[in-house]
């Protein structure tokens, strides 16, 4: 097992207190100004997570693209790191699904929630079970963890790094390209898409979403737009 991961050049790796979720501690740092591309990482006996700072340049509604494209992330690091039959796939609300059982998820947080302002930090970061904390695993089947499902040799700190290291290409591929090769990839691992799902208290059809990964759920009177915004952590 790795020390420490090592990471891409302009990013920069910083181990959380053995206390502190990484996300929490990339929250912090972010609100008190710390260089973009900064990733905050924790490892313990049962979970492996990290949280990726963004400074970004485009308003809010565009920015939050990060968050799928975190999850795009990590689908490759896993599928270059996992057994080939192990299927990595995510809900819209970062959810994710290995071999369609839920092992843990993405959330995010910004410096402000306006949608047509630039926000001075936004923080993505995943959290994912290497071990479920319960005696019987029998008793929660649509809970599973990393390890359980056939991914025991994964190290950790591995993880982390190619997660890094694959969402800064698509970091890359969103800057040149824009949002469409995203959309096109993101699209081909997404769980319920075109089933019927229970969203802010409404029950509809998933039936897409918008240029700017807003879900679209549609009734038996109208569809409404959900966007990525709603997501976000209250930090207040």
């Amino acid at each position: 097992m790795s020390i420490e991961p090592t990471f891409p050049p302009l990013l920069n790796g910083v181990a959380s207190d053995a206390g502190t979720p990484a996300f929490d501690k990339a929250l912090m740092m972010a609100a008190r100004g710390c260089d973009a591309g900064t990733i905050v990482y924790r490892v313990t006996k049962n979970e492996v997570a990290a949280a990726f700072v963004f400074a970004p340049d485009v308003v809010l509604g565009k920015s939050l693209a990060m968050l799928p494209l975190c999850g795009v992330g990590l689908q490759n690091a896993l599928g270059a790191l996992a057994p080939p039959e192990v299927a990595v796939q995510f809900e819209w609300d970062g959810q994710i699904r290995i071999n369609a059982a839920k092992c843990g998820g993405f959330q995010m947080a910004a410096s402000g929630s306006k949608q047509d302002h630039v926000p001075d930090w936004l923080v993505v970061g995943f959290s994912l079970p290497l071990w479920l904390e319960v005696d019987d695993p029998g008793r929660t089947p649509d809970q599973t963890s990393l390890y359980e499902e056939g991914c025991a040799d994964i190290d950790p700190l591995q993880l982390i790094e190619s997660w890094s290291r694959h969402s800064l290409v698509w970091i890359n591929s969103w800057e040149q390209d824009g949002v469409v090769p995203l959309h096109r990839e993101w699209r081909g691992m997404v769980y319920d898409m075109g089933e019927d799902i229970t969203l802010a208290g409404i029950r509809g059809k998933f039936v897409g979403v918008d240029e700017d990964f807003g879900l679209l759920l549609r009734t038996e009177e109208t569809t409404t737009l959900h966007p990525l915004s709603d997501l976000l952590k209250d930090i207040q």
